[in-house]
């Protein structure tokens, strides 16, 4: 039997759930499998009467490398005679229909972040509340699906960062507001717990009643409307762009891991 791509468990008495990644030889590299078992990880804390706040972290190296380019949902999209619907279906139900339910989710989420967290890996943390990074992450944003950089960290420095493509560091991310804190990277588990036992001393009504009214002061300026538009213009855009052989796994795959590669990383001068 193939072990979970995702495990879920629960500590103090079930107050705080700790949802894993749990693909450690692949970065945990985000199939629709692994978004689906998310789902239902995520799920199971909102029905839990005893859940009151939900850690998201990644077993391995890393918290996340993106897209799993070898599984058939992402490797094979757009690979039909209509590429712009089967591109559009297929990152909605991948990317973004997962996103915004994490998003909505009724008890407050945390990301805790190590290593690489790269453009998938960046959609999937930017969709928790609060994100905690250790000093070695380094992050990775470009031209994505659930694209909701603007809204995180402004317009100004989103287009700053898109223009320029490169990695960030997780001292930049901070200093931007992405990340509430940067810690080192044998402290991360250990400080994302004990803010987790901070936020399950509240009441948990009191919880999901802030985050409801802080997603709906987003929701009221175009949110949620701004991530269906940008996710639509950015299908039609790359089923433009597939080259029109049927087998356009070979081609993705380099396209986006060498974007990764040449990707620049600058470290600020302390």
């Amino acid at each position: 039997m193939d072990e979970p791509r995702v495990t879920y468990r629960t500590i103090d008495d079930g107050r705080i759930a700790i949802v894993s990644l749990n693909r450690p030889r692949y970065r945990n590299a985000l199939s629709l499998q692994t978004m689906q078992e998310l789902d239902n990880a995520f799920q199971e804390a909102a029905r839990d009467p005893e859940v009151r706040v939900a850690i998201l972290r990644g077993e391995g190296p890393a918290f996340s490398a993106g897209h799993d380019l070898g599984s058939p949902d992402v490797a094979n999209r757009g690979e039909t005679e209509n590429r712009t619907r089967a591109m559009y279906e297929r990152t909605w139900d991948l990317d973004i229909d997962h996103y915004l339910r994490f998003r909505s989710l009724p008890i407050p989420t945390i990301a805790a972040v190590h290593g690489h967290c790269i453009l998938a890996g960046w959609m999937l943390a930017s969709s928790m509340d609060v994100i905690f990074a250790a000093e070695d992450a380094e992050f990775l944003m470009s031209d994505i699906e659930y694209f909701s950089m603007p809204w995180d960290i402004g317009v100004r420095r989103t287009k700053g960062i898109v223009f320029e493509n490169r990695f960030l560091t997780a001292e930049e991310v901070q200093e931007m507001g992405f990340v509430y804190q940067v810690v080192p990277a044998a402290d991360l588990e250990d400080v994302v717990i004990e803010y987790a036992r901070r936020v399950a001393e509240q009441d948990k009504f009191r919880l999901r009643l802030m985050k409801l009214s802080l997603n709906q002061m987003q929701d009221m300026m175009g949110f949620s409307t701004h991530i269906i538009g940008h996710h639509t213009g950015w299908a039609v855009s790359r089923s433009g762009s597939l080259p029109p052989e049927r087998d356009k796994t070979a081609s993705r795959q380099h396209g986006i891991v060498a974007h990764a590669r040449t990707a620049p990383k600058r470290r600020k001068e302390k």
